[in-house]
């Protein structure tokens, strides 16, 4: 019989509420990857800083610096906390070739960061420089990230792309950007907690979102890296413990291989969105939500183990109504005889990780 093990994230909750702390891994490599996207400043590049990061349960850092020798120091300190670099930088694009030999073998290096939520019409030119980078330096993965199922069609289609009758455009989106661009991981945002009138809810695409970007992982091969939000701006409010719980056990329990958080340190006041109340402030203070991402980190990594390098068998909803775009439950394992969460519902999946098999049941009411 094969053997099946139930993970519930209240098991996690009831850990972190009993007083205790977890320590974290000494080895970041048994960690998570857990990445800050606007993470530490390259003005705030000192050892200090980079340890906070690390503290919070933070070890991948993207920043945008102003040079290649700047992503060189901050490598150097990157590499004394223990933490990994995914940097952008103008030399990049304008330097491919040199830019990437300069950096290539640098041990904090994480991969490199080219774009974010690139158009349909930008994918061709994402797939040549992608594969310029590839050909000197195929061991660090390149970095783009792409746009929720809420942007607008001819951003996803592109202006010439053309849609087949019922197609999803969102879905269209990924198959022609994996077909375009040859990355090693697929990495998308969607922030689905927003407050209107003093109300919180969930946006109704988000676990669609979801299943399309994990059946685009599994057809693909290749692993994907998902967001929570972590700077309140309208129409997202701050992020209470268990909505930031809810938004990283749900990308879990879909089988994210890499965790991201937007933004980690405030991204400036020259933006219309409003930013506050982000972990880290502009004035480099901390605010509240560095303690809330600091708690939910801690329970990911002490479930390292069970999640890194684990394979999504199944994922199903439960409750009275299920999501647009997810399934009921049709066929548990037969090892379990019942499953009841009530009318709320929850997201039920199922996970291999080496051996072993996993059921994760995530509440869908944060």
């Amino acid at each position: 019989m094969r053997k099946y093990l139930f993970l519930l994230a209240a098991i996690a909750m009831l850990c972190s509420c009993s007083g205790e702390k977890t320590e974290m891994p000494e080895n970041s490599g048994d960690q998570f990857p857990i990445m800050a996207w606007i993470g530490v400043p390259e003005s705030k590049t000192t050892v200090e800083r980079f340890k906070e990061l690390k503290e919070s349960g933070i070890n991948i850092n993207f920043s945008v610096y102003s040079s290649l020798e700047a992503v060189e120091k901050a490598l150097e300190v990157a590499r004394q906390t223990g933490v990994k670099l995914m940097p952008a930088c103008p030399e990049l694009s304008m330097d491919t070739e040199n830019a990437v030999k300069r950096l290539m073998n640098h041990p904090a290096l994480a991969g490199y960061h080219l774009r974010d939520e690139p158009g349909a019409d930008d994918f061709s030119m994402l797939g040549e420089w992608v594969r310029k980078i590839q050909a000197i330096d195929s061991r660090h993965p390149c970095y783009i990230n792409l746009f929720p199922n809420y942007a607008g069609q001819e951003v996803l289609i592109g202006k010439e792309g053309v849609l087949a009758p019922g197609e999803d455009p969102y879905a269209k989106h990924v198959e022609m950007f994996l077909a375009e661009v040859p990355v090693q991981f697929i990495s998308f945002d969607h922030y689905p907690v927003v407050e209107e009138n003093g109300m919180r809810s969930l946006r109704p695409g988000w676990y669609k979102n979801l299943e399309i970007i994990a059946e685009a992982s599994r057809t693909s091969s290749k692993p994907f890296w998902a967001f929570a939000l972590a700077i309140a701006h309208k129409p997202y409010p701050i992020p209470t413990v268990a909505e930031l719980r809810l938004q990283m056990f749900s990308n879990l329990a879909y089988g994210a291989q890499a965790l991201q958080y937007f933004t980690y340190w405030h991204p400036g006041d020259d933006t219309p969105w409003d930013f506050h109340d982000s972990p880290i402030n502009l004035d480099g203070s901390r605010t509240v939500v560095y303690d809330r991402i600091q708690e939910v980190n801690r329970e990911i990594h002490s479930l390292s183990h069970l999640f890194l390098g684990a394979e999504l068998l199944s994922v199903w909803h439960t409750g009275s109504q299920i999501p647009e775009g997810t399934r009921p439950i049709d066929q548990l394992p037969a090892e379990i005889r019942r499953l009841d969460t009530g009318d709320g519902g929850a997201v039920v999946s199922l996970l291999k990780n080496g051996e072993r098999h996993y059921l994760v049941v995530v509440n869908r009411d944060f």
